[in-house]
């Protein structure tokens, strides 16, 4: 019986621009696959422009059921693109990673969050004047709240911000989101955590 995944997010887990194979969690579960980890492709909860508290209404009309053996979480752009504060972020953003862990029938150690990428240095972001110091400041902000929440809950915590801004000409055609190159790169430094925390005893 295959394990099962849940990807939660926005654009950058649906994969905005980039063909459903593309999309990172899918490249995640073929990437586990061919370690031998014997994991479904993910069932997606996730749309473009969605901020903490609109996937956290699709989470409440969704009929996602625990337990799922895998969960990962991606969310904050669109936050910090529409100029909420940072710690309206980290409280909507905690509760979200205890419904996380939730479906995953309460194993912390079975929820994956990755950070938001910078779109700051994206050419959209570029050619249409933005203030690109601004954004990467604040989305640095935003993922050191994210990610001390993620730690004092358990869960396991991916970096690819980084990857976005080196590898910021990996890009769909809309010039901002990620293509499917630069997904296989996130997908790449999230396989060895997704790989060790799913060999691990299911407790709790």
């Amino acid at each position: 019986m295959p394990m099962t995944y849940l990807a939660l997010g926005d654009s950058y887990t649906i994969g905005e621009g980039v063909p459903a194979e593309g999309r990172w969690p899918v490249q995640l579960a073929a990437a586990l696959r061919a370690t031998g980890v014997p994991l479904a492709d993910p069932a997606i909860l996730a749309t473009t422009g969605w901020t903490t508290d609109e996937l956290s209404a699709a989470m409440d009309a969704a009929a996602h059921l625990p337990p799922w053996d895998l969960v990962s979480l991606l969310i904050g752009v669109n936050n910090q693109y529409r100029g909420r504060d940072v710690e309206e972020y980290r409280h909507e953003f905690r509760r979200l990673l205890e419904r996380a862990i939730a479906l995953a029938a309460g194993r912390a150690g079975r929820v994956l969050v990755l950070s938001i990428p910078d779109w700051g240095a994206t050419p959209f972001a570029r050619d249409s004047g933005r203030d690109t110091a601004r954004i990467a400041a604040e989305l640095d902000a935003y993922n050191a709240a994210a990610r001390e929440e993620t730690l004092r809950l358990g869960a396991s915590w991916v970096d690819i911000t980084p990857i976005s801004r080196r590898h910021a000409t990996l890009l769909a055609d809309d010039g901002l989101h990620p293509s499917a190159a630069q997904y296989a790169l996130w997908t790449e430094t999230a396989v060895p955590g997704a790989r060790a925390m799913l060999a691990a005893p299911p407790a709790a």
